[in-house]
């Protein structure tokens, strides 16, 4: 008999912990942006976001692991969301904080290729 998965309520520190796992990845972040605004399809996410669909599907798996998106299925497609719309709220308030950078300290230790992505430095720097 296959396993039922009951829904189980997680709170406190434990969410800010899934939370900063799925905060640690940009594209990831990109989609919990993307579906802060509506639920969308991951063909569509893809799209939008540029990158292929197989690299969509590792991180939407990921979003679901830290049980911040789920998937609902719609016929043949599924169709993903926000678990809960505070988590919208709260990606908007992130992305309105106004931060002090220092710039003998940016971007801890990591430089931006010129295509935008996140690679290993020599060391904190000012960024391109």
């Amino acid at each position: 008999m296959p396993a039922t998965l009951t829904p189980t309520t997680v709170t406190s520190t434990s969410v800010l912990e899934r939370v900063g796992t799925a905060l640690s990845d940009p594209t990831r972040v990109r989609v919990l942006v993307a579906l802060r605004d509506a639920p969308a399809y991951p063909s569509e996410l893809a799209e939008v976001l540029g990158v292929s669909r197989q690299s969509l599907s590792n991180h939407l798996s990921c979003l679901r692991g830290c049980a911040l998106v789920v998937s609902v299925p719609e016929g043949r497609r599924s169709r993903y969301e926000l678990v809960d719309p505070k988590l919208g709220h709260a990606l908007t308030d992130l992305l309105g904080i106004v931060l002090a950078v220092d710039p003998e300290h940016q971007d801890h230790g990591y430089r931006r290729t010129p295509d935008g992505a996140r690679s290993p430095g020599d060391g904190p720097g000012p960024l391109p």
